[in-house]
């Protein structure tokens, strides 16, 4: 027999081959009701309507009922009512620990409406989650277009068509000139290693055309250092539980603008003395670079001590002359990830080399434009903030509207 693999918050049941589990099966029979005791509350329940028997495991209970005296969607519903949990509250002690066990479910008392008064409280509660479920779509569209709109605004920040030119403005031609000084000054003080040439910028890698006053420009020309970090494991450092070590930032810690630090992991000092190369500096780019982060960035706006592992591009530019969070915003552009799938990343096993990344096509515009761009990006991104947060407002607000449709049918229950 097939089993059953899920059920999904809207009451919709996955069936799969039956394979081995270490769990006992039960039958369910066509017309039953099956119940997830783990997420019951959340809507995981259904009626089987298939033909032929199926397996579930023992998370699952599976009951038959009479339709003389139970509307099914009635009690629905209801399983999935604050009502019902406070019944369990009351009547079980402690309520379910972690799931919904017959021998729980099947002595609570109820008060249970007649027949077809249940068919009519369960007919409104349907009207009322159709236009719920209208508005859950409508959130998820603006969802969508709000996304779109973040991107539609990097594009035209990155092509130049987001803030007026200002012919007074230096062009980027001369800060290329300024940051070349700086590069040839820090190698022949010994500060950074001469780096191999990097190809000129042929002219059908151009992909659109640059206001005038910008240049297009490679990464590792505006760069000091691009570099990955190590594994601990390769070099044989623990992990140690408190922060009296070095802050370790992998490629679940970099996120799109901003570091996702909930999860703090710390290595022994080892690591700093074995890879010196790979400590971070405030304010260094980094860049996820394997798996399905690639192209993630954010900036390391702290003042700990720490280093990367091998997942995450360490990029330092020159200080001056480059307004990193102007590149900050290129990198998370579609304009940059189109480009990273198309021209750099490795489909053998997704990854950037070193190498490439040093290669990237900048769109490099007058440090002031790109301090104006910034500007400009970080007042339109902060409107979309809010667009999103009432966007979820809106689905707290239609959850706790669901909740107290049901309260009000089954106040008496």
């Amino acid at each position: 027999l097939k089993r059953i693999e899920k059920i999904d918050f809207s009451g919709n049941i996955y069936l799969v081959d039956n394979t081995q589990t270490r769990t006992n099966m039960i039958l369910v029979k066509p017309g039953d009701l099956v119940i997830s005791g783990i997420n019951v509350e959340k809507g995981a329940l259904a009626v089987y309507e298939g033909e032929e028997d199926v397996l579930a495991t023992i998370h699952y209970s599976s009951y038959e009922f009479d339709k003389s005296i139970i509307d099914i969607e009635y009690l629905k519903w209801f399983l999935t009512s604050n009502i019902f949990m406070n019944i369990l509250k009351e009547q079980v002690g402690g309520g379910i620990k972690t799931e919904l066990k017959p021998k729980k479910f099947l002595p609570l008392k109820i008060k249970l409406p007649d027949i077809n008064l249940q068919r009519e409280i369960a007919k409104k509660i349907n009207n009322v989650s159709n236009e719920i479920e209208v508005l859950k779509e409508t959130n998820e569209e603006n969802y969508e277009l709000i996304s779109k709109l973040c991107q539609s605004i990097l594009q035209e920040a990155v092509q130049g068509k987001l803030v007026p030119q200002d012919p007074n403005d230096e062009p980027a031609s001369v800060l290329l000139e300024k940051i070349k000084e700086e590069k040839e000054r820090l190698i022949k003080e010994g500060k950074i290693k001469k780096e191999k040439p990097l190809p000129p910028i042929s002219e059908d890698e151009i992909p659109y055309e640059l206001p005038k006053g910008w240049e297009w420009v490679r990464l590792g020309e505006l760069c000091e250092l691009i570099t990955k970090g190590s594994s601990p494991k390769w070099q044989g450092v623990n992990y140690i539980d408190n922060e009296n070590g070095v802050l370790f930032i992998t490629s679940e810690n970099v996120g799109n603008y901003k570091l996702i630090l909930t999860n703090k992991k710390y290595l022994e000092w080892k690591f700093n003395e074995i890879e010196p190369r790979s400590i971070l500096k405030k304010g260094d780019i980094l860049m996820n670079i394997v798996g399905a982060s690639i192209g993630r960035t954010a900036i390391f706006d702290l003042d700990d001590i720490a280093n990367i592992n091998q997942a995450v591009c360490l990029i330092r530019t020159i200080e001056t002359n480059v307004y990193r969070p102007y590149l900050l915003y290129f990198f998370n552009s579609n304009v940059c990830i189109n480009y990273m799938y198309d021209k750099q990343v490795d489909n053998a096993r997704a990854n950037l080399s070193m190498g490439n990344i040093a290669k990237f096509l900048i769109p490099f515009p007058p440090l002031n434009e790109q301090k104006r761009i910034v500007e400009k990006v970080d007042q339109l991104m902060a409107l979309c903030d809010e667009l999103e947060k009432n966007i979820e407002q809106s689905k707290k607000d239609s959850e706790l509207l669901m909740q107290s449709v049901l309260q009000e049918a089954f106040k008496g229950a």
